[in-house]
């Protein structure tokens, strides 16, 4: 009897987990890695994302201002070659708890044992009329590619055009001072002088305005940091409205509570909101902010085995690239413990490192209670944007894709003339 009970505990023990991991974003691929580096033998790995390639989303801001989006945009395949994973290109369109099971838009169904969700966030605009359909996005290569053409079509008409004209076509309104915001807003003003030079435009009718309804800039981060990085703006000329809220855009305007501006260009940075997709899993709780509820060891509340990473999950410093890296480190981790019946740890929080690029060769950073600006501050951000290449590729790997920002990469036959 206590030989058929052994035999029975050591097939199980033989037994192939099935890890199912949905978002190839930082999250994701962070998780994935870490469950690969371990190289156990009853544990398969599946990561399912409905792209091919990870997007640096940090660095985003310089693909619209001219750099290559090969450092912004590396294969899957790179950054898994050589392991255990399994990549999956497909969409997942409902998930089933009860049945543990996942519906993909290709038909399949995919079964697991462990799930994880680190779907990100998707663009949010407050059903402001007329802002999804007028506005442009900034979530994506994709979405950042079609602003950079815009801009060029813009400068390329300019040559053509009545004075008047000039003057909207030139004017780019930035909505959302965070840092997505801040980051663009500073790139932008330093390159689009640059393109109306090359188009025969006045540097001097270019205006950017960066709006955001909370008094002051980069709300989540310490005052002094906001009042550093609106200085940096404003020397650059970036003119800086608080306190505004949008309400309607129309083509050529945009309506604030209480002005209009007319332009042609309004980049929506503002709003953010979990994956539409977690508001769909029946039995998931969510929270105010449609965050999922999660547990000390970052599992759904109430549901074993389900972890959520990254932006959806209702935790501290979510939102953050660093929380959902963090986070996906301690689920690979909690999820090899369970898989072999040793017990796990609870998730502890940590402040993330802050370094806010505005305009070449200036960044502001906070490293715990410490702040550095300018140059050092500059050379801290690339310093982290290196590392994360290093995490997830090779060496060499890493250098080219950090190298890569280096290359223009311009939209048309004028600017592309050095």
């Amino acid at each position: 009897m206590a030989t058929a009970s052994r035999y029975i505990m050591n097939k199980q023990s033989r037994e192939i987990k099935k890890i199912i991991i949905v978002g190839g974003g930082f999250g994701g691929v962070r998780c994935a890695l870490d469950l690969a580096k371990k190289k156990l033998p009853n544990i398969k790995i599946v990561l399912i994302s409905d792209r091919s390639h990870f997007e640096y989303h940090a660095a985003l801001y310089r693909v619209v201002t001219g750099h290559s989006p090969l450092e912004v945009c590396i294969p899957l395949r790179d950054i898994f070659d050589g392991s255990d994973v399994e990549i999956i290109e497909d969409s997942i369109s409902g998930v089933e708890l009860e049945e543990r099971q996942l519906r993909g838009r290709s038909g399949s169904r995919y079964s697991y044992d462990f799930l994880v969700l680190a779907l990100g966030s998707e663009t949010a605009y407050f059903n402001i009329p007329g802002l999804k359909e007028l506005s442009f996005g900034f979530k994506s290569i994709h979405e950042a590619l079609i602003l950079k053409r815009h801009l060029h079509e813009l400068f390329t008409a300019c040559e053509q055009a009545t004075a008047e004209e000039k003057v909207c076509a030139a004017h780019i309104v930035i909505v959302g001072g965070g840092a997505s915001g801040t980051e663009l807003a500073g790139d932008l003003a330093v390159y689009t002088r640059k393109l109306a030079k090359k188009h025969r435009l006045k540097p001097s009718l270019v205006t950017i305005d960066l709006i955001e309804a909370a008094p002051r800039l980069l709300p989540a981060l310490p005052e002094d940091i906001s009042t550093r990085v609106k200085k940096r703006l404003h020397n650059l000329g970036v003119n800086i409205f608080l306190n505004r809220v949008v309400v309607e855009e129309e083509v050529e305007k945009v309506y604030l509570k209480d002005m209009e501006m007319k332009t042609k260009t309004v980049i929506w940075t503002a709003g953010a909101k979990p994956n539409h997709l977690y508001s769909k899993i029946k039995g998931l709780l969510l929270d105010k902010k449609n965050r999922v509820i999660v547990d000390a060891f970052l599992q759904a509340k109430g549901i074993n085995n389900v972890f959520i990473l990254g932006d959806a999950a209702a935790t501290l410093y979510a939102g953050m690239a660093q929380t959902a890296i963090r986070n996906a480190s301690f689920v690979a981790e909690t999820i090899i413990k369970k898989s072999h019946g040793r017990p796990v740890e609870v998730y502890k929080t940590k402040k993330p490192f802050y370094a806010i690029p505005v305009g070449p060769g200036w960044a502001a950073a906070a490293i715990g209670n410490h702040q550095f600006y300018g140059r050092l501050g500059w050379w801290l951000r690339r310093l982290a944007d290196f590392r994360f290449f290093l995490s997830v590729l090779p060496f060499k790997k890493a250098l080219l894709a950090f190298q890569n920002g280096k290359t223009l990469c311009e939209s048309c036959s004028i600017c592309s003339v050095e």
